[in-house]
Parts: C-alpha cells; structure tokens; sequence
C-alpha cells in the first residue's frame, strides 16, 4: 500500500489515470485470453482479447466476438467488472477501497477524484463521490431491475444476469450486450418493446450527463436559473441534440433503414437511434441499412457524444458548443464567448478547440490508414473510426473482418478516446514549465 502511494505521488493526476486505464486493460486482457474465459474452453488470441478488453474497458462496444456467444460465464463476468471500471474510473475506486479501509482521504485522493470525476471545485468533492457511487448503484439497480421484468420470464434465472449485465452495460454507456446468445443482433428483437428500450434509453441518458450534472440537479431542486452554466449548457445541448437528432434520423431513414416498418414504429426506432449514438452502441436498427445521410447524422452524434465527467465518451457537450459558440461570435467580431449571460473563460475556449481539433485529426488519420491496409468502402471505415473513437460502439459489422493492424489501431483510438483529448493534452503537457518571457507578436493573414 505504500509503495503504491508512493507510485501515486510521483506521478501527475493525468497520467495517473490514463496509466491506471492501461493497467486494467491488460490485466482484463490477460484473463479473457484464458480457456476459462472462453465458451469453448479455449485460448482466445491475445490481439482479439485485447481488444475486447480495451472496449470494455474504455466502455465502447465494439467487439470481434460475439459476447454472448464467444465468453463463458467467468468471462462474461470480466467484461461486466472491466465495464464498471470504465464508467466509474479506476482511481475512483482506488479511492473507494481507502473509505472501506477508513483511510482520511489526502489532498493528492481529491485531486484524482476531480481528475476523474469531472469536477469542478476541490469543495465537497468527498461528499459528490459518495453521491456518485450511490447514484451509480441505484440507478443500475432500477434499470435491472426494470430489465428482469422482461427478461426473467423469457429466460428465467439467466434473465437476472442479463437485465444486470445490460443496466450497468447501458448506464456505463458501454454497449456491449449478451443477446447474441439468443439469436438477436444487439436489441433488435426489442425495437418496439417500450419497456427494454425506454429503460436502456433512460440509463444510457443518465450516464452521458454526467456526475457533476447530477449533483447539481439535487443542489438546485431542478431550478433551471439556479443551476451552475455547465449544467445549463449540457443540457440544453442534450436535448438539443437527442431532438434535432431524433428528427433528422426519422426523416432519412424514413424510407431506407426504417422501411417496411409502422409510423410509429419508425419514430420510436428513430429516437433510440439518436440516444444510442451518445455513445452507447446499443442498436434497434440495422446499421448496415443506414443511407448515406443517416451514416453522418449518426456520425456527427457520435463525434460529439456525452458531457464531461460522465461515462459516455465523444469530444462531449460542451466541447463543441463551445467551440461553435467560440466561432460564431468571432464571426461578429466579439471578444470574448458568452452564453446564458455568462463569460466563459478564455482558456477553456482555447482547450475546446484543441479537443475539437484533435478528435478531428485522429478520426480522419486512422479512416485514412484503415482505408490503405482494408478493401472497405469509406463510410463503413469512417462510421467505424468515429465509433471507436467516440466510445461508441455502433458498427456496420467490419469489426470482426478487420486485420491485426486495424484493430490495434482501435484499440488506441478507444484508448485515447476514453481518456479524453483534454487528459491526453494535459498528460503530455503536465511535466512541462512555461517559457519565462512573453514572445513578440507579429500578425499574419488568414481566412
């Protein structure tokens, strides 16, 4: 315990927990490679393995086996421990077995609680991580519970398992799901059950706003002009964007991916496509059968994902609105970004555009490099990149037939995309001290 603590203060937050992510990983890796793990009682390949790890771990979903039917119970098991992991953050629960143990939280345990909770404020940080890992067990625990309803009488004592499974899979925004074992492609068979896909719509929601989000919905009582401007921005960006989505999905897929289906049928398929691509990677709707224009709807979602501090993945919210907000003030040649008549401050603007920027840059360097090594067409590798990227999930069935270089390439890009642009920017950054002197400025042109 001490050598750990020591490891701890060497080290910066950031890189902390992106280490902590790796070592999870590998250690999930390293167990699902096992016979035990294995339906069959065989060796999984270690690259496959990995993968699966990595995806589970990074709560995205995508997989190159199918889970119900590849991994046995133990294994199984693994993926749902490595989900929970992910959604929460393993320094969080390193944090949680010092409450167990009664160790007085220190300074260097709040800081790591803020880097991975998404907070805000040093103040009160011990009292939101409690709230979060009860809000964390209550709401998955109504969510199963809601999901046993349904599943208990089709598949008896396995129903529990999987109504657990998929609350904490759907919560953590993870996407991962069992029912290949039962002949259903994700939640298909369930796409106009009200009761599985509106509980799995109101976990996957519930994990994409985001712990800071929760708290200050209690702290407030829901007063919407009481509430802090990042509770205001995410969610009005949230229902902007399940809206805006739930619409625009509806009207292209009316006739291509929802054919054949009823009016209200449709709807209903439209808005849990829109709430899926926060990042959850559950489907009610055959991805493959997308049009083109329902590929970048669904992609333009996916990009943008859930809110900061949360378990869903995405450049997030806030990131892009206000990065947006940041473009379209400056168009009217404005100082400074201004929303719900507030400031915000310059130096978030500045990182909101390098997350933005990044997430750009890695999305389109890795479809270009998929598109040179496989003989996929472009918008299934670019659907697959920004999935993985966005801990999404999603995929129009590429995963599975993808090469070893392909799939490492995901699996960074899971990585990296569980960790956060932001977190990646500060790892790389933290050890560095700032020049002592200011340079000369000079213009150049631009636009």
């Amino acid at each position: 315990m001490k050598r750990l603590d020591t490891i701890r203060k060497k080290m910066t937050n950031t890189r902390l927990v992106a280490v902590s992510f790796a070592a999870v990983i590998l250690v999930g890796a390293f167990l699902l490679c096992l016979p035990v793990s294995s339906a069959q009682g065989e060796w999984t390949h270690p690259v496959d393995a990995l993968f699966t790890a990595t995806s589970a771990t990074c709560v995205t979903g995508l997989v190159v086996n199918d889970t119900g039917v590849h991994w046995s119970l133990f294994g199984q098991a693994v993926l749902l421990v490595l989900i929970q992991v992910g959604g929460i953050g393993f320094m969080s629960l390193i944090t949680l077995f010092s409450f167990f143990l009664r160790r007085k939280m220190s300074l260097h345990d709040r800081r790591l609680i803020l880097q991975s909770t998404g907070s805000l404020s040093m103040s009160g940080v011990s009292s939101t991580f409690r709230q979060l890992i009860a809000g964390t067990l209550l709401i998955e625990g109504v969510g199963a519970l809601l999901l046993s309803y349904r599943f208990y009488p089709l598949y008896g004592k396995k129903g529990i398992w999987y109504a657990i499974f998929h609350a904490v899979s759907a919560f953590c925004n993870a996407g991962i799901d069992l029912l290949g074992a039962e002949g259903s492609v994700s939640f298909l068979a369930y796409r106009d059950d009200l009761l599985v896909s509106g509980t799995l719509m109101f976990l996957i929601v519930m994990g994409g706003l985001g712990f800071l989000v929760w708290h200050d919905l209690l702290h407030s009582r829901l007063r919407f002009r009481k509430m802090q401007l990042h509770t205001k921005l995410v969610l009005s960006i949230s229902a902007i964007l399940i809206v805006g989505g739930w619409i625009l999905i509806y009207l292209s897929e009316r006739n291509a991916a929802l054919a054949g289906l009823s009016e209200p049928q449709k709807l209903w398929a439209s808005l849990f496509q829109s709430v899926t691509t926060r990042t959850a990677g559950f489907t009610t709707v055959d991805q493959a059968a997308l049009s083109d224009s329902g590929v970048l709807i669904s992609s333009f979602l996916m990009f943008i994902g859930g809110s900061p501090g949360s378990t869903a993945g995405g450049a997030k919210t806030t990131t892009v609105a206000v990065f947006l907000l940041c473009s379209w003030q400056l168009a009217q040649n404005r100082q400074s970004v201004t929303v719900f008549k507030r400031r915000v401050d310059d130096r978030i603007v500045r990182q909101a555009g390098a997350v933005v920027c990044f997430y750009l840059a890695a999305v389109l360097v890795a479809t270009a490099l998929i598109c040179a090594i496989e003989p996929f067409p472009l918008r299934e590798v670019l659907f697959e990149v920004t999935s993985a990227m966005a801990t999404v999930g999603l995929s129009m069935g590429m995963t599975p037939l993808l090469g070893v270089a392909s799939k490492l390439i995901l699996i960074l890009l899971m990585y990296a995309g569980r960790l956060g642009g932001l977190s990646i920017f500060l790892a790389l950054s933290e050890s560095e001290t700032p020049p002592p002197l200011e340079r000369p400025v000079e213009k150049i042109l631009i636009g």
